[in-house]
């Protein structure tokens, strides 16, 4: 006589306690393909971050305190772009690095470099936007003063952004959020590819179709704990450079 083996099946309760087990185990025990996925995340992120201060700050600054032709529509446009959708921006990336695209030839598309161009779109107008704000508030205060010192243009606005370097923080700090959560684009021009284009976000959302929860929490857990402890360093830095120039 054959025994039937009866499947077992946890309640609720226990399913999400050793879920959330099994996760802080594969953090524990440092497993390779966290510790690959959460580097390349890094890597990604921080160089869109990058871009996004050499372009985003500046552009900011110039809106702020320019007086050109088409100030006010290139603001508008750089506030609507914060919200742009990410899919939108990964589907014109794609087409500009596909094989029939201009930037083809160069063979990007799949790869990291792709990824880190889709983040630096999206991150370009909202550290733009929020330059112009905190630059053009400073701008009001310092406008007479830059202009008896017979300051340029462009002397006015490093001069600013050196002096604001504190309170743009805050334009890098949503820069780099936008950035790392960011699924969309990276997924259309990266493609997800194992040890090669697969970020934290783009796994979460993988893992979680495919059912490997435990995977997906201890990527989540790490996504929210760098954040997190970014903010808090940027926090006390700019708290300990306040205290110290004022």
């Amino acid at each position: 006589m054959s025994k039937r083996r009866r499947s077992v099946i946890l309640p609720p309760m226990s399913l999400f306690a050793a879920t959330f087990s099994e996760a802080f185990s594969l953090l524990a025990t440092f497993d390779d393909r966290v510790a690959e996925i959460v580097v390349l995340s890094l890597r990604v992120s921080g160089g869109a971050v990058l871009i996004g201060m050499l372009f985003g700050l500046p552009l900011g600054a110039c809106l702020a305190i320019g007086n050109f032709p088409g100030k006010h529509t290139l603001s508008v446009l750089m506030n609507g772009l914060m919200g742009a959708p990410s899919v939108v921006v990964g589907v014109v990336v794609y087409l500009l690095l596909s094989r029939s695209g201009p930037l083809g030839d160069y063979g990007l598309l799949y790869t990291p470099a792709a990824m880190v161009f889709a983040q630096s779109l999206l991150v370009i107008p909202l550290m733009a936007a929020i330059t112009r704000q905190v630059i053009e508030d400073a701008w009001q205060r310092y406008a007479e003063e830059l202009r008896m010192m017979r300051f340029s243009w462009w002397q006015s606005v490093t001069t600013l952004l050196y002096d604001c370097r504190h309170s743009l923080v805050v334009a890098v700090l949503a820069g780099l959020g936008r950035a790392m959560s960011e699924v969309g684009a990276v997924m259309i021009v990266g493609g997800n590819i194992d040890r090669a284009t697969r970020v934290m976000t783009t796994t979460i959302a993988l893992e979680t179709s495919k059912g490997d929860l435990p995977l997906a929490i201890a990527l989540g857990v790490v996504l929210v704990v760098v954040i997190l402890a970014l903010n808090a360093f940027a926090f006390a830095m700019r708290g300990w450079a306040m205290r110290r120039y004022g």
